[in-house]
């Protein structure tokens, strides 16, 4: 009885110690994380081309601007410059204007500024886009002319980035 007894004892403390024991019991779950990325363009900036303060335009007055644009990597496309607002305007002969009086000049994608930059598939500037803004200059070209009325000449060009 004795030994019966010490097993009933051993087995209440063994009994007691379990029960302040908690099991949790526990699952396991996957989960996907996407994103989908298209293709994409924006123009990052546009600076504007200022041709300063000038007299009688009796030489090539010449300056530059930039333009960035940011594209998707592995993303092809092309940037198209309009003729502006000038009334009468081509790409090769843009016209800043004052009450109808006008400056001709012209915009080039090359420093030697013998590509103009225009809206047609002949003259756009055609690149891929690597992820990162891309910079591209605007070479800008006044030839001489006859000099209008003094005052300042204006006019605005588009930018179109096709993708």
């Amino acid at each position: 009885m004795k030994k019966h007894l010490k097993r009933l004892m051993l087995g209440l403390i063994a009994g007691l110690s379990m029960a302040g024991t908690s099991y949790a019991a526990t699952t396991i779950a996957n989960f996907q994380v996407r994103m989908t990325i298209q293709a994409d363009c924006r123009i990052v900036s546009a600076s504007d081309l200022n041709f300063g303060t000038n007299g009688v335009i009796s030489a090539n007055v010449e300056v530059n601007s930039s333009l960035n644009v940011q594209c998707t990597n592995l993303t092809p496309y092309t940037i198209g410059l309009n003729a502006g607002t000038g009334s009468g305007a081509t790409v090769a002969a843009r016209l800043m204007t004052l009450s109808g009086a006008t400056i001709q000049y012209s915009l080039y994608s090359d420093a030697a500024r013998t590509t103009v930059w225009g809206d047609a598939a002949a003259n756009w500037v055609a690149a891929t886009g690597n992820g990162a803004s891309q910079l591209y200059s605007i070479f800008g070209r006044v030839p001489p002319q006859t000099t209008p009325v003094p005052g300042l000449y204006t006019d605005t060009v588009t930018v179109t980035v096709t993708f």
